[in-house]
């Protein structure tokens, strides 16, 4: 049994154990995360200290793709907390590359077209969202976006983790190599989207539709697929240990 002095004590703990979880998923995938700085440099340190070479360039890359991208967004997070208070916001076509719109209630806005790669929506309201034909390499969901359209996005790489995705559109989108783990698409239609590489383990599929699906080396380890409909998914090379089918 461990005990802890203090709080700060335990939440260093389990700040430590994302940490090396994250090292252990780079380990198996080879994906760098798109993490806050201050993660970034806990990362890198860890990284450093067990020489870990492709980690610490593969940081290197991520930041300095996130810095370039940051300077070319054509507004900033008190543009859009202006934005959203009006009744019906669009930010079609508009590049918010690497921006921070956390714990925002951006419900109902319609991103179609934008370029969001590497933006922070962590903890935001994206319920009814649109992000149709959207570019969101590596952005971040990790909560509320039932209902929203994601067709045809490209969400390679974008983290998902966790993410309440019921009834939301992926046809046709792009999910390379993203992170889904424990994310739930109960009734999501992710018809001829692109899995491949993308990591599921966990993930709530019930009466998802993945027809036509690429999962080849997709990660589905836990996943439950009796009532996932399948047909015509290229299913090659994936990790199906553990999975109910």
């Amino acid at each position: 049994m461990l005990f802890f002095n203090s709080c700060r004590d335990m939440f260093l703990l389990i700040g430590m154990a994302n940490i090396f979880a994250t090292i252990l998923n780079w380990l198996r995938d080879g994906v760098v995360p798109i993490l806050k700085d201050s993660k970034f440099s806990e990362l890198l340190r860890e990284a450093e200290y067990y020489q870990l070479l492709g980690l610490i360039d593969g940081i290197h890359a991520v930041q300095n793709k996130k810095e370039g991208e940051e300077s070319d967004s054509e507004l900033t997070r008190t543009d859009i907390l202006k934005c959203i208070q009006s009744e019906k916001v669009r930010f079609r076509g508009v590049n918010l590359s690497g921006l921070d719109l956390s714990k925002l209630d951006l419900s109902f806005v319609d991103f179609s077209y934008a370029c969001l790669r590497n933006v922070f929506f962590s903890r935001a309201n994206l319920h009814c969202a649109k992000f149709k034909d959207a570019d969101a390499e590596g952005a971040i969901f990790t909560m509320q976006l039932c209902e929203t359209l994601l067709a045809g996005a490209n969400l390679q790489s974008a983290n998902l983790q966790d993410a309440c995705l019921i009834n939301c559109s992926f046809c046709q989108a792009d999910l390379r190599s993203a992170h889904l783990q424990n994310a739930d698409l109960t009734n999501a239609n992710l018809e001829g989207a692109i899995l491949e590489g993308a990591n599921l383990k966990g993930a709530k599929l019930s009466n998802t539709n993945l027809k036509d699906a690429n999962l080849q080396r997709a990660y589905l380890r836990q996943v439950n697929l009796r009532d996932t409909h399948l047909e015509g998914a290229k299913l090659d090379g994936a990790n199906l240990l553990g999975a109910i089918r």
